[in-house]
């Protein structure tokens, strides 16, 4: 059962249970998710649909962080967004899960002291092996701390 049909479902019980936020939520994720397969013309992979569920994600956390801090309604309606979101987001990978592969791209490319020269070849190795699967941004601040 692909994604779709899982926040349909999901949609389905939030209506009955009368659940209004969560059913607004899992609407306009179903409906990231309806846009993309139809721009694609096909179906979405399982790596596609995680990429929408993140985007959705990243989009109600810089929400949630451009809210002045005085409107709380605004804040807690993304909270609530985001912990209906997650719930569908794909298991991300722990930092030592990434070092593990930061050390396994070392390995593999035959560096023992990287440098600041290597990080290039060193984030080409390693992001097709995290993508999806681990933040950007973590990533990048890891191999960071391994190149001193």
């Amino acid at each position: 059962m692909g994604k779709i049909e899982e926040v349909r479902a999901e949609m389905v019980a939030a209506m009955k249970n009368k659940d209004k936020d969560r059913k607004d939520t899992l609407s306009a994720l179903l409906a990231a998710l309806k846009n993309k397969a139809i721009d694609k013309r096909a179906d979405l992979t399982e790596a596609e649909e995680n990429e929408v569920i993140k985007k959705e994600i990243k989009q109600t956390q810089e929400t949630k962080e451009l809210a002045p801090a005085d409107r709380t309604d605004i804040i807690e309606e993304c909270e609530k967004r985001l912990a209906v979101l997650k719930e569908f987001a794909p298991e991300e990978m722990s930092e030592e899960a990434i070092r593990k592969e930061i050390s396994e791209v070392l390995a593999g490319l035959g560096i023992e002291a990287p440098t600041g020269k290597d990080k290039g070849r060193i984030m080409k190795e390693l992001m097709p092996r995290v993508k999806g699967k681990a933040d950007g941004a973590l990533v990048n601040k890891l191999v960071g701390e391994v190149i001193q």
